[in-house]
């Protein structure tokens, strides 16, 4: 929608024929990603995915709560559970942290300092195989979808990295 939007601008006005040729270069634009090939691209189909998803989880997790909260009989079962996030996660954590919070049932508590594993409290441990699979399923999304630049630590523990996931600004000696 927003490329819609700026090559009507370019254009300088928001005619049939702009917005339909818009919506054509969108989808060109989009059908092969940005940034070239490889990490810092965006993948529309994972995208796609992931903001369905999200969006699903929205209208669950509202006619869930307002379930529990409109029924006499609690039948919550309240926990903190830790779930192990994917590779390449840990450079999403603030899209993570939003999406699992709208996943129903759940918000994010804490994370690891590193990113890799989030604490998350949930009202029905009960359901937490359930809740690990599809956290899980949100932050594959998201890595496919939006692809890191920063080179992961097993493909790359030489020069400026310390092999730990962070970077040093320290000048080598």
């Amino acid at each position: 929608m927003l490329l819609v939007v700026v090559w009507c601008l370019m254009w300088g006005s928001f005619t049939v024929a702009n917005v339909l040729s818009g919506v054509a270069v969108a989808v060109v634009a989009l059908a092969f990603g940005f940034g070239g090939s490889g990490r810092g691209t965006v993948k529309p189909l994972p995208l796609l995915k992931f903001s369905a998803l999200v969006s699903l989880d929205m209208v669950t997790s509202t006619l869930s709560v307002m379930r529990e909260v409109l029924t006499p009989t609690d039948y919550t079962d309240e926990a903190i559970i830790g779930v192990d996030l994917p590779e390449g996660a840990e450079y999403h954590l603030l899209l993570l942290f939003v999406a699992i919070t709208v996943t129903p049932g759940t918000a994010v508590a804490a994370a690891d300092n590193d990113g890799r594993r989030v604490y998350l409290h949930v009202l029905h441990h009960d359901k937490r195989e359930q809740i690990e699979e599809h956290v899980r399923e949100i932050a594959e999304l998201a890595v496919r979808a939006l692809p890191s630049n920063v080179p992961s630590s097993s493909a790359s523990s030489s020069g400026s990295g310390r092999g730990d996931g962070t970077r040093s600004t320290e000048a080598p000696s």
